[in-house]
């Protein structure tokens, strides 16, 4: 017993050191000092948050838009297509008076990289 009340805090803070060295070894995240973002306005866990919901959205990853190992870049022509899409949703949005975020790209898209032409059969 006397054993592992030693062993259990020198592991648990071995287990800290080793995820903060992991952390030190990924380096930096994109989301804290973006690059070349010229519509989106937000960083940080705010921008990570918008992006995940892009990639739910369309049901794709982010190489879908962005090139891999070089997000910043603009070689991939969908991420200027995303550009025009989410310039489109904020336009639609400011129609409302309330403020309220009423369109996503989930909206038409829900789920899929071809929006919706039609409604889905009733079940």
């Amino acid at each position: 017993m006397r054993l592992m009340r030693l062993l259990c805090p020198m592991l648990i803070i071995g287990v800290a050191l080793f995820a903060q060295e992991e952390k030190k070894k990924k380096g930096p995240s994109p989301f804290e000092n973006p690059q070349n973002l010229k519509i989106l306005t937000t960083k940080g866990e705010a921008l990570q948050m918008t992006m995940r919901n892009f990639n739910a959205a369309l049901g794709q990853q982010c190489t879908y838009c962005h090139v891999q190992g070089n997000f910043p870049s603009d070689d991939n022509p969908k991420k200027t297509v995303a550009r025009m899409m989410i310039s489109m949703a904020r336009d639609i949005n400011g129609k409302f008076t309330d403020g309220q975020q009423h369109v996503t790209c989930f909206t038409c898209h829900r789920g899929a990289v071809t929006p919706l032409k039609e409604a889905p059969p009733a079940q």
